[in-house]
């Protein structure tokens, strides 16, 4: 039986971050990847692809050009579903390549084939042709990631109805569009498709949605979604999908209203990808979610056994996933471990961006700081009108007392870019004279930055 210091299951953000960073102390290390192609969900199905498929539908659609040359101007007429795997493919086929070219340059070994465990410290892996193999780990990370659910009143077919790692596999494109689940995912397709001039429905059974971002930037990524053709039906449920003859679909709601639509997209919730693991073998347990709960080393119930990334649950980043990789494989081997910065950017690559770092307002509240908030709307700056921006929006957040940043929230173009500047400044303590007496480029997104703490400036009372 071959004998690894460090095993891996699965080759997303945290589990080849770990791996790579293991190798580079010389431990031999193993990944063990489910798919005939490396890089997990991240690059095939969630990550990479909605945002390949975001920047693709943005470019061929004429999107951010309208509002100079009008609600129909396109730079494509008849855009398919071939125009827009076409990119998503050469893009994903790049990172993979990428992704084998360091393992082979780090010298970590990775296996195709489904992973269990025997034993706390023994693997089987069944490859495709149901050959089995048994390998020892000193240590081992779980790092498989999350596959939607799918609950079973919803007849998925694969073509009408689909989740969402079934939606890069698009053959059609709809003219309508039923999303079921307001989350991160619904709505980032949510908003894509919409870009394409497809009507769509949202579908969430709470009253709101996002709950995680502040709310005055909901309410106007909300406004900018409603112009944009997008429907909301909050706090109701789906009772019933069914599909009719001839094509469609028809969705019924818990108070009987009806949503017709040519397709449906069923993407409320993620469950973690540990039903074939065999965890009970290992001593490991997982939720109702089949999700894992870790210490803050990332450590299960069983010392010598990691999880990470979504399998764990929030923030269910790429990103943090990443530095959570880096942080088990120090743990794991007595290196020192620097933990990351307390406030990290969330970025939810709808149409238009989103993108939040700190405290939302209802927070600073409940927190009881005494605080001042500033705003910019990108069409009051040069760049936004070269750009021809008639929305999107800056709002930061001072304390009252110490001036500091408390929180950057930005809705629009660029936001996913222009947020790491605010993260920078918060995580580095400063405060609002950074804002006001530094020099931004002219004409940039990035003078928001200076409009709004100028804005917040002007509501603060003088010392």
């Amino acid at each position: 039986m071959e004998r690894y210091e460090l095993i891996v299951i699965g080759s997303g953000p945290s589990g080849r971050r770990a791996a790579v960073q293991a190798a580079k102390w010389n431990k031999r290390v193993l990944v063990i990847e489910k798919s005939p192609e490396i890089g997990g969900v991240s690059v095939h199905t969630g990550t990479l692809p909605s945002k390949t498929l975001r920047e693709t539908v943005l470019n061929l659609s004429g999107w951010r050009e309208r509002a100079f040359y009008g609600r129909s101007y396109r730079v494509k007429d008849n855009i398919t579903a071939d125009d827009l795997l076409e990119r998503l493919h050469m893009t994903l086929q790049h990172e993979v390549d990428n992704l084998e070219h360091q393992f082979v340059r780090n010298k970590v070994e990775w296996a195709q084939g489904l992973a269990k465990f025997v034993n706390p410290h023994v693997l089987e892996i069944v490859d495709g042709e149901g050959e089995s193999t048994q390998v020892h780990g000193d240590k081992i990370l779980i790092a498989t990631g999350t596959q939607p659910h799918r609950p079973d009143y919803i007849p998925f077919d694969g073509e009408t109805i689909i989740d969402s790692d079934e939606i890069i596999e698009l053959k059609n494109l709809p003219r309508s569009l039923a999303v079921i689940g307001a989350g991160v995912i619904g709505i980032e397709y949510a908003t894509i498709f919409s870009a394409l001039d497809v009507a769509v429905t949202v579908i969430e059974p709470r009253d709101t949605m996002l709950d995680f971002i502040d709310r005055e930037l909901i309410a106007e990524f909300m406004h900018v979604l409603r112009q944009q053709n997008v429907t909301f039906r909050f706090g109701q449920g789906v009772s019933e999908v069914k599909k009719v003859e001839g094509g469609g679909n028809i969705l019924t709601l818990e108070n009987k209203r009806i949503v017709k639509a040519d397709m449906v997209l069923f993407s409320a919730g993620r469950m973690g990808a540990t039903d074939k693991l065999a965890l009970e073998n290992a001593g490991v347990k997982a939720d109702h979610r089949q999700r894992i709960k870790v210490n803050e080393n990332f450590q299960t119930e069983v010392e010598h056994i990691y999880a990470a990334g979504d399998v764990i649950g929030f923030p269910s980043l790429a990103s943090t996933s990443m530095e959570q990789g880096r942080i088990v494989a120090c743990h794991a081997f007595e290196q020192d471990a620097h933990n990351a910065p307390e406030y990290f950017p969330y970025g939810i690559y709808s149409v238009p961006e989103m993108s939040t770092v700190g405290m939302p307002e209802e927070e600073v509240q409940q927190r009881g700081i005494p605080y001042e908030c500033g705003i910019c709307h990108f069409q009051e700056t040069a760049r936004g009108q070269i750009m021809g921006l008639n929305h999107g929006m800056m709002k930061m957040i001072f304390s009252l007392k110490t001036r500091r940043l408390l929180g950057v929230h930005i809705v629009g173009e660029g936001a996913t870019e222009l947020i790491h500047i605010g993260q920078a400044v918060l995580n580095l303590k400063g405060t609002l004279e950074y804002f006001v007496e530094n020099t931004f480029n002219y004409p940039t997104l990035a003078e928001a930055y200076k409009v709004a703490a100028l804005d917040a400036w002007n509501r603060m009372p003088a010392d």
